[in-house]
């Protein structure tokens, strides 16, 4: 007998729940059946939900009231990042697995407050790092995991630069502007581009960042600039030194923005453009389209370029994308875990070290030095 459906309440119909979340739960009805949205001011009786897709479903207009609802056993948190925590904690609280957008919370304590929390109720807790499933990630995590000596071996590690840039000279106007708990570019950008290094080379030795507004518009506790180094010392990552550099700069004028750029003593690998996927859900009305092969597909023209060392000779190629982008995977997972207890591909865990080198980026821009990072772990540990 086929499992009942997970019924899923998304909180939020803003560009998470409308883009991130919805037309996934959407496109799996062997897995989720959305039973109700929480909007708190629906314009119209179907509220957004219906003025997208066309669909009716139970429209909340308060937490409680989604927390009281015996109807719902997920709940999607895609609210703005200042809530994240509070409303996670009440939705297990009350019972119900919960999907938390990222950044998951504001603080480190927090977020494991919020692991323990779910554990001991025995509930399924998963973050949203959903560009694990970005195409040239996945490419590039291939081209990495290329044999030592192969033709596309990039030789010994010694740099990666993961860019997330854009240029937005205004405000939008939207609470992503606003100070507060998980506020800025670090917290919001950030979240993805740690989480990407962290799958690849684990934890760093060490982090020093610079943390700005840039535009000195707006108010300036909201960063929207930052520029984070991570280094691993030689014999961990490669015998060389290693530093991951990850930027997110707001006002990068260019009609091909920089996506990756890695260094190594036998070549170099050089990718622009971000992944389709929001782009291609932005404009999605149907979510079965999700389904359809160009979904998630990059086109050649945005292929990496591989130039290789070869008997001593520069070899310049194309390094395929060749998986198509999947953030629908993230999802299929999430049912597996809740249904089936399969292992979280993304782990809370890993969630939580996301968070902690957001911290310690933001206290070394502060005090302009470098932190280890298991000196900040040990300080954390003797002031709790």
């Amino acid at each position: 007998m086929a499992p009942t459906p997970i019924r899923t309440c998304v909180l939020g119909v803003g560009l998470a729940g409308l883009t991130f979340h919805i037309p996934f739960i959407l496109a799996l009805p062997d897995l989720f059946t959305l039973t109700a949205v929480l909007e708190r001011n629906p314009s119209s009786p179907g509220g957004k939900l219906q003025e997208r897709f066309g669909i009716s479903v139970r429209i909340h207009r308060t937490l409680h009231g989604v927390l009281e609802d015996p109807d719902v056993d997920l709940v999607v948190v895609g609210t703005p990042s200042a809530t994240h925590y509070q409303f996670a904690k009440l939705a297990l609280l009350a019972g119900k697995h919960v999907l938390v957008d990222k950044p998951v919370t504001a603080t480190s304590e927090e977020a494991k407050e919020l692991g323990e929390l779910a554990k001991s109720k025995r509930l399924v807790l998963y973050p949203f790092q959903n560009r694990r499933w970005d195409s040239d990630f996945l490419a590039l995590r291939r081209l990495l995991s290329a044999p030592p000596h192969s033709p596309q071996s990039l030789g010994d590690l010694v740099e990666l630069e993961s860019h997330f840039d854009r240029y937005r000279p205004a405000l939008k106007g939207t609470w992503k502007d606003e100070a507060g708990p998980a506020s800025g570019q670090t917290y919001d950008l950030g979240s993805h581009l740690i989480d990407q290094a962290l799958v690849l080379f684990g934890r760093p030795k060490s982090v020093t960042a610079f943390i700005e507004n840039a535009r000195n518009i707006g108010d300036p506790l909201v960063d929207d600039n930052f520029t984070i180094f991570l280094q691993y010392p030689a014999g961990t990552v490669s015998p060389h030194p290693f530093t991951v550099i990850l930027r997110a700069h707001i006002l990068s004028v260019c009609s091909r923005q920089l996506r990756y750029k890695v260094r190594g003593s036998g070549g170099t690998f050089v990718k622009y453009g971000l992944d389709m996927q929001e782009d291609q859900l932005k404009v999605l009305s149907e979510p079965n389209g999700i389904h359809a092969a160009e979904f998630g597909a990059e086109p050649v023209e945005m292929w990496g370029t591989l130039e290789s060392l070869i008997d001593g000779s520069v070899v310049k190629s194309k390094w395929p994308s060749l998986e198509r982008g999947g953030y629908i995977n993230l999802f299929r997972n999430l049912a597996a875990v809740i249904l089936d207890g399969a292992e979280q591909d993304v782990k809370w865990g890993e969630s939580v070290s996301v968070i902690e080198i957001v911290e310690l980026a933001h206290q070394s821009s502060k005090g302009k030095r470098t932190l280890r990072y298991s000196s900040y772990l040990t300080i954390k540990k003797h002031i709790m």
